[in-house]
């Protein structure tokens, strides 16, 4: 059986112990991700598609000594200008977050 969820603001949690039963669930800052089976073949995939796609359009010409990490990002961006993808939260972007948004998106390419 699934328990519905609570929206909670943080002044009703005023005076919560951290640890202790509380009936509440444990609330964190940090969106958590799903992370997929499959989840590092499709952050290459989403790399060698998104290449392609920037040099198409004539945007960007990737140097075989770029890094992934500057790929990812690049690509991130690149995709989320043109409304490809949703961007995440300014505040919530990572390496992580960046690489888990391609990963879905070249999941649902052809």
């Amino acid at each position: 059986m699934h328990q519905k969820t609570r929206n909670i603001r943080p002044q009703q949690l005023a005076g919560v112990q951290p640890g202790r039963y509380s009936g509440f669930r444990q609330i964190s800052d940090e969106v958590t991700m799903k992370k997929m089976k499959n989840e590092k073949e499709m952050v290459k995939k989403a790399i060698e598609e998104g290449m392609k796609y920037g040099e198409n359009r004539g945007v960007v010409e990737f140097e075989a000594t770029d890094s992934q990490e500057a790929k990812i990002e690049y690509i991130y961006r690149l995709l989320v200008h043109d409304n490809v993808i949703q961007p995440i939260p300014e505040d919530q972007i990572s390496q992580k977050a960046m690489k888990h948004k391609l990963a879905i998106w070249a999941s649902k390419l052809k």
